[in-house]
């Protein structure tokens, strides 16, 4: 069969170390890769499985896993992802692919991601049933790349470590008034008013699901009087703030409204602010999301690389006073989540089902292995209106963790 060659040539092209066998929907068998460890072994279930995935890898690799037409029957999906992505870095260009990544890229631009769009969008991900998060984010409920400052920190430390990190980088000081966009369920801006000593905190987000955990998150810490969060779009917020904060939201605006994010953004800034964004990008050329994450886990997301931002940034008359690049802190932070959620598949099983669980895996496993060896990494982007608001070195920001790292022990010691 055609798509016999055409597997086989891709595979032997893609798998230098490790051993991957093929099974195909006839029985054949193949076997690719060095004979060393990972192994893995995966059969096709149809003929029309194995064409699909030779047409469209990108988006097909997933769906079949997802549908059980893929199988892998010995090894695991991210096994199976480490033998074709960790010897390919940069080789993913290669036509027929570099084509139909130029047609979604040209798309992609074009799409227009306005406040009912952008809305749907965050609901169709962050508006599922909350106990799922539960099971395997850390119990702040930190939906973004944590910060392991030393090499044997747990999920719960790097995430710690994160808002300590991203706090520092703000300057926030007493009386300080905080926006927060993209807020999540709340965690960062209650760090905020309680460790950080903000003033005021507006949390916004376009999730209901995390709207209602944030506001039940303020109560129950007694900061209503401090802490607010909104359901609204970023285009609709007034007044200004000291300090903006926007963690893991940039990557669900999309490139036609990047000058209007950075735009609202100087807007919402006081001449004296400073702002952190903290996105997922890429440090290589520009080009769309993978196909099946889109279509299935973030729709409208996208992964920009400097040269996507820097223009808009530009133009709004913002100025950037600090970039930090974290690299494999995000695939350590996807495999803590993948180990705890295969942990309690049982618990998901009960909230979905079998489709949705293997979908689920998928999309953790994916996401942890283009941090591991492929091009996703993490910007943080400190941001200011005036060029000496800004420490001329970056010592503060140590100075600035120990400091608040002394005051989450207070804390604690206060709740206790």
């Amino acid at each position: 069969m055609l798509s016999d060659k055409i597997l086989s040539l891709a595979f032997t092209r893609a798998v230098k170390h490790g051993t991957l066998e093929m099974t195909t929907a006839e029985g054949e068998r193949s076997t690719f890769g060095d004979g060393t460890e990972p192994r893995v072994s995966i059969r096709f279930a149809d003929a029309a499985a194995q064409m699909a995935l030779c047409l469209h890898p990108e988006l097909k690799l997933g769906e079949l896993y997802t549908e059980g037409r893929l199988v892998i029957e010995q090894g695991t999906i991210l096994d199976l992802l480490q033998l074709l992505l960790q010897h390919t870095h940069g080789q993913l260009d290669e036509l027929p692919l570099q084509r139909l990544r130029k047609i979604r890229h040209w798309m992609m631009r074009r799409a227009e991601n306005d406040a009912a769009k952008a809305k749907r969008n965050v609901a169709h991900h962050y508006d599922l049933d909350g106990r799922l998060y539960v099971l395997f984010l850390d119990s702040d409920r930190q939906y973004s790349c944590a910060y392991f400052d030393h090499p044997d920190a747990s999920l719960e430390e790097a995430q710690a470590a994160k808002k300590r990190h991203i706090a520092a980088k703000l300057m926030v000081d007493r009386g300080h008034s905080v926006l927060d966009i993209g807020s999540g369920w709340g965690g960062m801006g209650l760090y905020l008013a309680q460790v950080a000593g903000a003033g005021t905190v507006k949390g916004i987000t376009l999730s209901e699901e995390q709207f209602e955990a944030s506001r039940r998150g303020a109560a129950g810490a007694g900061l209503l009087d401090r802490v607010r969060f909104e359901l609204e779009d970023y285009r609709s917020t007034t007044g200004t703030f000291d300090r903006i904060v926007s963690v893991g939201m940039f990557e669900h605006v999309g490139p036609p409204s990047y000058d209007e994010y950075f735009q609202t953004c100087r807007r919402l800034l006081k001449e004296d602010g400073v702002m952190l964004l903290h996105t997922i990008g890429r440090s290589g050329t520009p080009y769309p999301a993978n196909p099946w994450i889109t279509k299935y886990i973030f729709p409208g997301g996208h992964l920009p690389v400097l040269s996507e931002i820097m223009p808009a940034i530009e133009r709004a008359g913002l100025i950037v006073t600090d970039i930090e690049i974290l690299r494999l802190h995000y695939a350590y932070t996807l495999r803590a989540w993948r180990e705890r959620f295969l942990a309690y598949r049982e618990e998901v099983l009960k909230l979905y089902d079998e489709r949705f669980c293997r979908m689920w895996e998928c999309y953790l496993a994916m996401s942890e292995s283009v941090f591991r060896w492929q091009d996703a990494v993490v910007f943080q982007v400190q941001l200011a209106r005036r060029n000496d608001v800004v420490p001329l070195t970056r010592g503060y920001i140590a100075e600035r963790e120990a400091a608040l790292k002394a005051a989450e022990g207070m804390e604690l010691k206060r709740s206790a």
